[in-house]
C-alpha cells in the first residue's frame, strides 16, 4: 500500500513538472524568405532546465502525413526570468537561446510536439503521438484541417497563422487562457507584454566587406543607458580569421548613463593568397539583465593577393594557353573504329572500372571551387549560366539560394536515375569508390556534368531540356558548348543515358534533349582553354577525362552526320593554330577580312540562338559581306580538316 502510494505522489509531481511548459509562440512563415522562424517554448516558472525535452515536427499532409520531419533536443536549455526559451534561425532578434538552420519549419498544414525524450526517440518519419507529450500544436496558412494530425496528437483545433490575411508578417501566440491568436511576432518576450525587461544590446558594422590592411570600426550599443558600467568581451574569430589576422581592442566599456561603444580593428595586409575569409563579431558572455538583438554579425575579408590565371573566361575565351594533361595512348583505343564501336570504345576508356575513381557529392564543392575558378580571381568561382563570378564563399548551405551559387546538374538529377545517390559529406580525393558504366549513381557526383551555378538560376532551368531551357536573357550564350560536351559525355559514360532530338517530358527519366540543338552548340561554342582546364583538373580526381572536350569534333562521329564514319585523331588537327587567323574589322558593319588561312576554307555565321545566318566558302585572304543586326555572332572557320571559333560583334 505505502508503495503504491509513493508511485502515485511521484506521479503526480511528475504531472504538474509536465504542465509547467508550453508552446508559446510559433512563426512558420517569414516575409524574409522563410529565414527569421522561430519556435518559442514558456515555463510557468522562471529558469526551468529543458533537459529530457524534445521538439518533434509532424507533415499534416501528403504520403507523409502524420509522420515526422524534423526534431530539436533541447538538452542544455534553461527558460530565462521570464520562463521563456527561443529556438529559431541566425537573424531572429534578440538572438534565439539555440541557433537552428533557416527555412526548417514547413508552413503547414503541419504540426509540433513537445515530448519528453530525445531525437533519437524519434527519427524521420516517427509517427505523431501522444505518448510522452507534453504540449502541441497543430497550424496552418490558410489550408484546410489536417484532422488526422490533430487526432493522433490530441488537439482540438488547428491555428491558423494566416488568421489575419498576413501570415507572412505573424506569428501564432498562446493567450493566458490557453487558446491563440495570430499577431505581430514577440519572440523573447511574454505575448501579453508583461515581464521583466531587457536591455538589448545591437552590434553594427558600417560595411559588407573590407579589404586587407583596411580599418573597421564596431560599435555596440544599448536600446537604453546603462544604469552600471557594462564591460563584455568579444570574438571576431571564424575558423579562417584569428587572432594574428587583426589587431584592435576586443574588449566593450560602456560608462555608466552611456549607450555605445566603438573600437577600431585593423586587418593585417600579408603577402599570402589565403582566398576571401569572413569575419564574425561575436558576443562573450553579458549580463542576465541584458539580452543580444543580434549576434555572429559577419562581413567579408577580401584577401588582395588572388591570383590571375593566362587563360581568359568563357566570356572572353582563349585558346590553346592551356595544355591537355591527356596521358600517352589514352585515345588509341578509339583510332579508326566507327558508329555504336566508336561509342563502346570511348566508354571502354571513360567508365573503366579498374581506373576510374567515383567521388561523392560532397566532394564537388572541393571540385568546383578548383575547376570552376573564375581566371580573373582565384577567390572566385566563375557561374555558368550566368555568365559571372562569384565569391567562393558564396556557397548555398541553407534553403536560400538567394545570391548564392551551388551545384548544378547538367543531366539533371530527376533525368539521370541518380538522385541524392551519393554522400553530401566530403571525404577527399584520396577517398574513392571503384565505378564501372553500370553504377548510375555515381553520376549524382560525376564532376563532369556538375558546375558552379547561380542558385535562383539553377531553380529556373530545373530539369527542363536544353532547348526548351535557353539561359538567362541578355547573356550570350557562353556556356552552351560546354553544356553540349558534358552531355555527350554522360550518354558514353553511362549505360541508360542519352541524348535525343527534341523535348521529352520532363518526368522521361534517361533521356534528356535536343540532340539537334546539342550538336550546333557544339560547333558555335568550341572547347576553350576554360573548359581544358576543368578537364585537366577533373582527370586529377576522377582519373577520367571528357573526350569531347579533347576532341570536339568527335561528337559528329558519335551522334551526328559523320555516324558510321571512322574516327582518326587527327581530324582534330591540333596544329591548327587558332591564335593566327583574325577577323578585322571586329566590330564590324558590313564587311570583315578573313586573314591568317592560305587555303580553302569555309565561313559559318552563328547567332547567339544557334541559327545559322550565313555560309561562305573562301580561298586566302577574303572580304565577306554580310547584312546583318546588330549583336554579337560566332563566326565558325573551317579549314586543314579542322574548326576554330571566333566571336565577332556586328556594329
Amino acid at each position: 500500500m505505502i508503495k503504491k502510494l509513493l508511485c502515485l505522489i511521484v506521479f503526480a509531481c511528475f504531472s504538474v513538472s509536465n504542465a509547467q511548459i508550453v508552446i508559446n509562440e510559433f512563426d512558420s512563415d517569414t516575409p524574409s524568405t522563410d529565414d527569421r522562424e522561430f519556435i518559442e517554448l514558456k515555463s510557468a516558472t522562471a529558469n526551468l532546465s529543458l533537459d529530457g525535452y524534445v521538439l518533434v515536427f509532424f507533415n499534416g499532409t501528403g504520403s507523409l502525413a502524420n509522420l515526422s520531419y524534423y526534431a530539436i533536443d533541447l538538452d542544455g536549455l534553461t527558460t530565462d526570468v521570464n520562463g521563456i526559451v527561443v529556438i529559431g534561425d541566425q537573424l531572429v532578434s534578440p538572438v534565439p537561446h539555440k541557433i537552428i538552420t533557416d527555412n526548417i519549419f514547413q508552413n503547414g498544414p503541419d504540426g509540433v510536439g513537445l515530448y519528453l525524450g530525445s531525437t533519437s526517440d524519434f527519427p524521420n518519419s516517427s509517427p505523431a503521438t501522444t505518448t510522452n507529450l507534453i504540449d502541441a500544436l497543430v497550424y496552418d496558412t490558410s489550408d484546410a484541417d489536417a484532422t488526422a494530425l490533430m487526432t493522433a496528437l490530441g488537439v482540438t483545433s488547428q491555428i491558423d497563422e494566416n488568421a489575419n490575411g498576413a501570415q507572412t508578417t505573424q506569428s501564432i501566440q498562446r493567450k493566458n487562457d490557453g487558446t491563440y491568436e495570430a499577431k505581430l511576432p514577440t519572440s523573447g518576450f511574454n505575448n501579453d507584454g508583461t515581464g521583466i525587461p531587457f536591455n538589448g544590446i545591437t552590434i553594427s558594422v558600417p560595411v559588407t566587406q573590407v579589404n586587407e590592411g583596411s580599418v573597421v570600426n564596431i560599435t555596440f550599443t544599448t536600446q537604453t543607458p546603462v544604469s552600471s558600467n557594462l564591460s563584455f568581451t568579444f570574438s571576431l574569430n571564424s575558423g579562417s580569421i584569428n587572432n594574428p589576422d587583426f589587431t584592435g581592442n576586443t574588449t566593450v566599456f560602456i560608462p555608466t548613463g552611456s549607450s555605445s561603444f566603438t573600437t577600431a580593428i585593423t586587418f593585417v595586409d600579408d603577402i599570402l593568397d589565403e582566398g576571401d575569409e569572413i569575419a564574425i563579431v561575436k558576443f562573450g558572455t553579458i549580463p542576465a539583465q541584458y539580452n543580444r538583438l543580434n549576434d555572429q554579425l559577419q562581413f567579408r575579408v577580401i584577401d588582395n593577393d588572388f591570383t590571375v590565371s593566362p587563360w581568359g573566361t568563357p566570356l572572353n575565351p582563349t585558346y590553346g594557353n592551356v595544355t591537355p594533361t591527356t596521358p600517352v595512348g589514352y585515345y588509341d583505343l578509339l583510332e579508326g573504329k566507327s558508329g555504336n564501336v566508336l561509342k563502346q570504345a570511348i566508354q571502354d576508356i571513360i567508365a573503366n572500372p579498374s581506373v576510374v575513381h567515383a567521388h561523392n557529392y560532397g566532394d564537388i564543392e572541393t571540385i568546383l571551387k578548383k575547376s570552376d575558378q573564375n581566371p580573373l580571381n582565384s577567390n572566385q568561382v566563375w557561374l555558368m549560366y550566368v555568365e559571372q563570378p562569384r565569391s567562393k564563399l558564396d556557397l548555398q548551405e541553407t534553403g536560400v539560394n538567394t545570391g548564392k551559387w551551388n551545384r548544378e546538374h547538367i543531366y539533371p538529377q530527376s533525368r539521370g536515375g541518380f538522385t541524392d545517390g551519393t554522400s553530401s559529406q566530403a571525404d577527399g580525393i584520396n577517398v574513392w569508390q571503384p565505378t564501372s558504366a553500370d553504377d548510375l549513381m555515381a553520376g549524382h557526383g560525376d564532376a563532369h556534368h556538375i558546375r558552379a551555378e547561380d542558385g535562383p538560376e539553377n531553380s529556373i532551368r530545373n530539369n527542363r531540356d536544353y532547348g526548351e531551357y535557353m539561359g538567362p536573357l541578355g547573356t550570350q550564350g557562353s556556356w552552351r558548348g560546354d553544356v553540349a560536351r558534358s552531355l555527350f559525355y554522360m550518354a558514353c559514360r553511362y549505360n541508360g543515358l542519352s541524348v535525343v532530338n527534341g523535348n521529352p517530358a520532363n518526368t522521361t527519366v534517361g533521356q534528356l534533349g535536343d540532340l539537334a540543338l546539342l550538336l550546333q552548340w557544339n560547333q558555335t561554342d568550341p572547347s576553350d582553354d576554360f573548359e581544358m582546364n576543368r578537364n585537366n583538373f577533373i582527370y586529377t580526381w576522377q582519373v577520367n577525362r571528357n573526350p569531347f572536350i579533347d576532341y570536339p569534333l568527335l561528337a559528329d562521329y558519335v551522334f551526328g552526320a559523320n555516324f558510321g564514319q571512322p574516327w582518326f585523331a587527327s581530324l582534330s588537327n591540333t596544329d591548327f593554330d587558332a591564335k593566327r587567323i583574325v577577323l578585322y574589322p571586329n566590330p564590324a558593319k558590313d564587311n570583315f577580312v578573313i586573314t591568317g588561312i592560305d587555303t580553302e576554307g569555309k565561313i559559318e555565321i552563328y547567332s547567339t540562338l544557334g541559327q545559322k545566318v550565313l555560309e561562305q566558302d573562301f580561298a586566302g585572304e577574303t572580304t565577306v559581306h554580310f547584312n546583318l543586326a546588330s549583336g554579337i555572332y560566332m563566326a565558325r572557320i573551317t579549314a586543314d580538316n579542322a574548326v576554330v571559333v571566333k566571336k565577332m560583334v556586328v556594329e
